[in-house]
């Protein structure tokens, strides 16, 4: 019991520590600055989403809504003649002309609005990682020398192994870009159907998402990427928290603006991170001790080379 209790402090101090990291928002500030290509993709994060298509879901709340329960009343005191409240087919009637009308502009506006800006702030988004590292490369700041070091005393323990050239590295290439592919795929499905769980559902489902945020900001080899993130749950946690919440205050499509709009700064927030050094300090007091391994990416990652088996040449190289 004590050693459970322990665990689970220490499991908070990780937590609170990455909650803290991705708080740390004047980095925004520092890579907008830095880089206009950068600064002009945030600003269009900010325009499509939260301009256009909050402002759209804000005008057809705010306007379209009271303009149609206007003209297409819902109670009798509203009707302007006394004979039409009294027949229920002119309430019925105008109930379904509002239902049908409402479902045009979502059909013909939101739907495709929606679906427009989930792909373009896809790209966006790799957009201004790619940028953020550019910036961290460029003023020589930790993120490179730490992925430096780390090879460094991989190659030094002969942990890691260097890639082979020719076509059979090509191969190798294509193996991890499919393995890397598949594996966010599959854990993407887990973070969807994590909703679906009565109760506790939406809680894993935060989780999980918090552990998306930082994937594609890693130069690490994805083994390392697995083990680093499986190993420091808690702190991962922590870091996507204060965006995933934002989530549950709002209806779906206003939460996916919310969220469309954060995570552009979190993901600038999570380039300038010391993550490393910060959790190697914490764990350092506690002498490499603290939270266990949890393996957050079984399910995927046993999906995925079943898939893999299909693939002979692929499958080789994993």
């Amino acid at each position: 019991m004590d050693a459970l209790s322990l665990n689970a402090r220490r499991s908070a101090i990780l937590w609170l520590a990455g909650f803290r990291e991705a708080c740390s928002l004047h980095r925004v500030f520092i890579f907008c600055f830095s880089s206009k290509a950068l600064a002009i993709r945030t600003g269009q994060c900010f325009l499509l989403n939260g301009l256009i298509f909050l402002g759209s879901l804000f005008m057809f709340n705010s306007v379209v809504m009271p303009t149609l329960l206007w003209i297409l009343p819902s109670e009798c005191g509203q009707f302007v003649s006394e004979h039409i409240c009294q027949s229920r087919t002119a309430l019925a009637l105008y109930s379904f002309t509002r239902r049908v009308l409402v479902e045009l502009f979502y059909v013909f506006w939101f739907y495709p609005l929606y679906g427009f800006s989930i792909i373009l702030s896809a790209m966006w988004y790799n957009d201004i990682a790619r940028h953020a590292f550019e910036v961290l490369k460029r003023k020589g700041m930790h993120l490179a020398k730490v992925a430096g070091e780390r090879a460094s005393q991989d190659n030094q323990n002969g942990m890691h192994s260097s890639r082979p050239g020719g076509l059979e590295g090509v191969v190798v290439g294509i193996g991890e870009q499919v393995y890397s592919l598949l594996l966010l795929t599959f854990f993407f499905i887990e973070v969807v159907a994590a909703l679906f769980i009565p109760y506790i559902g939406t809680a894993i489902s935060f989780l999980l998402n918090a552990w998306m945020y930082k994937w594609n900001l890693s130069e690490l080899s994805l083994d390392k990427r697995l083990e680093f993130f499986e190993s420091n749950w808690a702190f991962f946690a922590g870091f996507g928290s204060p965006c995933v919440l934002a989530i549950f205050f709002f209806s779906r499509l206003v939460s996916y603006g919310v969220m469309a709009i954060l995570f552009p700064l979190f993901v600038l927030t999570a380039a300038g991170s010391l993550a490393e050094q910060l959790i190697d300090s914490i764990r350092g007091e506690w002498n490499g001790g603290g939270p266990g391994k949890v393996p957050i990416f079984y399910a995927a990652d046993t999906l995925s080379m079943l898939v893999l088996r299909f693939i002979p040449n692929v499958r080789k190289e994993q």
